[in-house]
């Protein structure tokens, strides 16, 4: 199979309700908690989720162990404690799979992060609101080390980059785009050409990402507080009485 299509294969499932939780520890927990909202799952559809979530968290480990490359669903299997060809059942390669992942980890998390401003609400908070959230959600999370995969690989496999440019960077760009006129049209952001740049607005997060998997060993870093810095750059200090 090869990676390099333009258009990346979609995964033979069937979704359900909002998985977007990853914890932090136990990667096991992603997609585990997808049931139907309108009535339980029988018991059959239980087991099959159940299985689905296995395959998926496993996904994961080997994915960050690995990498995208060396991922073979064998090993995969071997960890989910599933036989290889149940994948199958499931998604159509290891490309669809890596998708789900995707999907249901971090697409729900941007969608609520990059939703319309609130009528009269401040932009600073709005903005504040993000990265804490970011910080909490994906920093401190699993969900960081598939941000770190498809900086590692994505330029490798350009169908993955695709996918993740398409599902996530380019609804979080639009939504930062909505952030900053609205926080120009309120005079709180006085720079207006920020608005061709509004990757400058999540720079620092991403920075927050690469950080946290390569050095905070090293050197620890408070990521919450270089945000509030860079808010402090794009708004100004914040009065105090």
């Amino acid at each position: 199979m090869s990676t390099s299509r333009s258009k990346p294969k979609a995964g033979r499932t069937t979704r359900s309700a909002d998985a977007g939780t990853v914890a932090a520890t136990k990667p096991s927990k992603i997609a585990a908690s997808r049931t139907v909202a309108s009535k339980p799952l029988s018991g059959r559809a239980a087991k099959a989720a159940e299985r689905r979530a296995a395959i998926v968290a496993a996904g994961l480990d080997e994915f960050v162990a690995r990498g995208f490359a060396a991922t073979r669903l064998d090993d995969v299997a071997k960890r989910a404690g599933v036989a290889k060809g149940t994948i199958y059942l499931y998604f159509t390669d290891k490309e669809a799979l890596f998708q789900e992942l995707v999907r249901y980890a971090l697409v729900p998390l941007i969608e609520r992060m990059s939703a319309p401003p609130a009528a009269g609400g401040s932009a600073r908070a709005m903005l504040e609101g993000f990265a804490e959230g970011f910080v909490r959600d994906v920093v401190q999370t699993r969900r960081g080390d598939i941000l770190r995969l498809i900086i590692a690989e994505g330029a490798r496999f350009p169908s993955l980059s695709e996918f993740y440019y398409r599902e996530v960077v380019a609804r979080g760009m639009a939504g930062m785009r909505q952030l900053i006129e609205y926080g120009i049209a309120r005079g709180e952001i006085h720079n207006p050409a920020l608005l061709q740049f509004p990757q400058l607005l999540v720079a620092p997060a991403m920075v927050a990402v690469i950080w946290q998997g390569l050095f905070a060993r090293l050197s620890p870093l408070d990521a919450m507080a270089m945000l509030q810095v860079h808010i402090d750059l794009i708004f100004g200090e914040r009065r105090t009485a």
